[in-house]
């Protein structure tokens, strides 16, 4: 018998033994009590969202997630449209052989040698990386990769280049600009080019003497397998980045990655565990005050904070899940346009999924209005899940003003 045909019954029994009626259930979820008949006489088939709300709700600890088949995708970063494939890789080819677009930058090129009085320059790419990173919270990614492509390859070359004395800390910044790249190939929707150049990142990190930007880049591994649904992998990438001899905020950002993989399971007792692994370890980091870049996200004022109101919507627990977001989101400074969509519509999800549609939608009406200049292949996996969330919603004048804008959002883009 399959893992689709078990839902159903075992959903009822579950129920039945919490003493619920039919009706009482679907008050409690939000959801139809003629489509939860179907679900549990396996007429209709159960969202993963379905199920980890039954999950909590019950106290399943998980077994009817497992339960679920998922017969699509929750996220589309594993796979980018073949048109942006090509116009990456072309685009890259292209890159590698000309850096003229640098020049509008400043940049002192032309097989300079760096030495250790050229301290001023150094700084400037420095600023610059600053510039491109804030500028990344308010540009598409497909417009600024060629840009990060090109200036990483030029940096790395010049470290190359560069007396001894200099070349370790221009390769290690080469090896910032290569992991944000790699980031921005993931915005665009492309998993190879950001595992690439995360990869490349690491080699220019070790070679100029930096042994923990390797275990960082298992945290961002794990993001993609967290967005790609692969709770396990998370989890394993994740734990990996949290040996006791790394630095704090590395392994503060790994615990939380670790909290999000399990939250994926509806393991609520590890997910809360991880969080508080979290909060210590981010809460003991003073990163954001030192004179290297910062790992991770510098929006976000609290990190931990944020990644439990995620986490609580993967749980099952979004009225909770919309408390803590409400808070966190106000907190978010107006020009980070990308980190504002990226917890939005999470927040947006969760107020939809607790039955207060009216605030889901003017949520996310004001998010839809900035993702043509942000779009992101990650933020839209929970456009998706918010476009079929409110699907359930059809008779309400708002959710129908609001699926042309959705709709628009998710189309697929060509060149």
């Amino acid at each position: 018998m399959s893992t689709a045909s078990l839902f159903g019954p075992e959903l009822r029994r579950l129920r039945v033994e919490a003493g619920l009626t039919l009706t009482e259930f679907s008050v409690a979820l939000n959801y139809d009590k003629g489509h939860l008949s179907k679900v549990e006489r396996g007429e209709r088939s159960a969202s993963p969202e379905l199920a980890r709300r039954c999950d909590a709700f019950l106290g399943a600890d998980g077994e009817l997630q497992r339960l679920v088949v998922r017969t699509e995708a929750d996220s589309d970063t594993s796979e980018a449209p073949a048109g942006q494939r090509r116009w990456l890789v072309g685009r890259r080819a292209v890159l590698s052989a000309g850096t003229g677009v640098l020049i509008d930058f400043g940049l002192k090129l032309g097989g300079q040698a760096l030495s250790s009085a050229d301290d001023p320059l150094l700084g400037s790419y420095r600023m610059q990386f600053d510039q491109l990173r804030k500028l990344g919270q308010s540009t598409a990614p497909e417009i600024l990769l060629p840009l990060l492509e090109t200036q990483t390859r030029v940096i790395a070359g010049l470290a190359s280049d560069a007396r001894s004395a200099s070349r370790t800390p221009v390769l290690l910044l080469a090896s910032r600009f290569a992991e944000f790249t790699g980031w921005m190939a993931q915005e665009a929707g492309d998993s190879d080019a950001a595992l690439g150049w995360t990869g490349e990142a690491v080699e220019m990190a070790r070679a100029g003497g930096d042994p923990y930007l390797g275990s960082y880049a298992l945290v961002r591994r794990a993001l993609i397998t967290m967005y790609g649904g692969d709770a396990a992998g998370t989890v394993t990438l994740a734990r990996r980045a949290q040996s006791s001899e790394l630095p704090t905020r590395i392994r503060g950002l790994a615990a939380q990655r670790e909290a999000q993989g399990h939250a994926l399971v509806g393991n609520e007792v590890d997910c809360l565990r991880s969080l508080d692994r979290a909060r210590e370890l981010l809460a003991a980091d003073d990163a954001l005050n030192g004179a290297e870049p910062v790992m991770g996200t510098s929006h976000v004022s609290d990190p931990a904070a944020m990644s439990t109101g995620w986490c609580l919507y993967d749980l099952g627990r979004p009225k909770a899940a919309a408390e803590v977001l409400d808070r966190e989101c106000r907190n978010l400074p107006p020009h980070a346009l990308r980190t504002r969509a990226r917890y939005g519509f999470r927040r947006a999800l969760a107020h939809a999924a607790s039955g207060e549609v009216e605030q889901a939608c003017t949520i996310a009406g004001e998010l839809l209005g900035v993702m043509p200049a942000v779009p992101s292949a990650t933020v839209n996996t929970d456009v998706r899940r918010l476009a079929r969330e409110l699907s359930r919603f059809r008779s309400s004048r708002t959710v129908r003003d609001l699926q042309p804008a959705l709709a628009r959002v998710l189309a697929p883009t060509h060149d």
